[in-house]
Order: C-alpha cells, then sequence, then structure tokens
C-alpha cells in the first residue's frame, strides 16, 4: 500500500488551479481589451468639430444665421439689438440654421459686424444693411491678415476698420473701401437681412475675399 503525501495537492485542488489557470488568462485577456475600449474612447471625440462636419468650409448660405467668433459668448446667436450704434465691431462666423454646423471651416468665413447710422451709408451698404448693421469679410485684401482695429480714421473723424499688419484701412460706410495703406480693393460685403430680431444671411458675399495673389 502506497502512503500519500499530505503535502501533495488535491485532486480536487489540482482541479482547481487547472481551472484557474485557463480562466485567468481569458479573464486578463477580456480585462485588456476593455482597457484599450476605454482608451480608445478617451482618444477618440464623441462627435466631430464643428470645423470638419460637412458644411463647415462652405461660405454663408442664404438664411445663414451669424453667431459670435470669441468672448464668453462665443457661438451665440448675434441680435440687432446686441450691436452698438457706432461700435464695437463684433467678429461672427456664419451658422447653418438647420444643422447647427458653424461654418469655421474656412477663415475666409468670419465676417465683422458694426451698426452704424443709416444715414451715414451710402446707397450700396444701405440696401444690404438692415437696422444700419453692416457686415464685411474680416480678412484683409492685402496680406490676408485678420482686421482687429476699430479706430479713428487717419485723416478723419470717424472709426474705420484697420488692419494693424500693414495699417490698411476701409470706410464700412462706403461699401469698405479702402481709404489708407496698400490694400488693393475693398473688403467683401455680406448682405443681411432681419428675421425676429436674429441677424441672417441675405445672399453669398458681393466681390471677392481674402487677400490678392501675390499681394
Amino acid at each position: 500500500m502506497s502512503e500519500s503525501n499530505p503535502n501533495a495537492p488535491s485532486e480536487q485542488c489540482v482541479e482547481s488551479e487547472a481551472a484557474a489557470s485557463c480562466i485567468e488568462p481569458t479573464r486578463r485577456a477580456v480585462l485588456t481589451a476593455l482597457a484599450g475600449c476605454a482608451c480608445l474612447a478617451a482618444i477618440e471625440p464623441a462627435a466631430a468639430d464643428d470645423d470638419e462636419q460637412p458644411g463647415a468650409s462652405e461660405r454663408p448660405q442664404k438664411a445663414d444665421v451669424l453667431v459670435r467668433a470669441e468672448g464668453d459668448k462665443a457661438s451665440q446667436v448675434i441680435k440687432s439689438d446686441d450691436l452698438t450704434l457706432g461700435g464695437p465691431p463684433i467678429r461672427a462666423w456664419p451658422q447653418d440654421p438647420k444643422t447647427s454646423v458653424v461654418r469655421k471651416g474656412s477663415r475666409l468665413n468670419e465676417v465683422v459686424l458694426i451698426k452704424l447710422d443709416p444715414n451715414e451709408l451710402d446707397d450700396a451698404t444701405r440696401a444690404r444693411a438692415p437696422d444700419g448693421v453692416v457686415c464685411y469679410s474680416v480678412i484683409c485684401t492685402h496680406a490676408g491678415c485678420p482686421i482687429t482695429a476699430w479706430v479713428k480714421q487717419d485723416q478723419g473723424d470717424k472709426n474705420v476698420l484697420k488692419c494693424l499688419c500693414h495699417n490698411s484701412e476701409y470706410d464700412p460706410r462706403q461699401n469698405a473701401q479702402v481709404v489708407f495703406g496698400p490694400a488693393p480693393r475693398r473688403l467683401a460685403a455680406l448682405p443681411l437681412t432681419v428675421a425676429d430680431g436674429a441677424i441672417t444671411v441675405a445672399a453669398p458675399f458681393v466681390g471677392k475675399v481674402g487677400a490678392q495673389q501675390g499681394g
């Protein structure tokens, strides 16, 4: 009769350990897979950014609303009452009212809004400026810098839009014509309308948007 080894594991223990050895790798694989999924979920955004969504790079369309481009109210719809007569200007993006996509996929879509006295506007400007709100491309036609200043005209007493890169100035009352500096042409204008207080696009840009080639 063979003597049993009291230190030897029982058949039940051996079977349990064998099962555990089979289960453990599987469990580890599952946990590893789950961890990998969690990492991917953390890396990949829940939704595409506005500038990557369909329509984000398209030029402003008729009936687009205008939303603020900067500040603590960024992305809020702009209403005529939000603008102060005589400035300062508000920078804005067009937004598709159906999909809510902001068309900021192209920097050429950014515009600047200013509320002016309608009596100060020439006929062409007044025709597309409801409540005296004018809207122009924010891109200087000289070298493509964004227009960031609203200052007294160098040779006058009224404020004008100014590009600080090379000091080109544009008169928003006169269809954004160049009144100073090297810019070769006026800013592109965006015709507007007002619906329920909200400022909306009435038609595509009038004039070429952006800088002159080689300028």
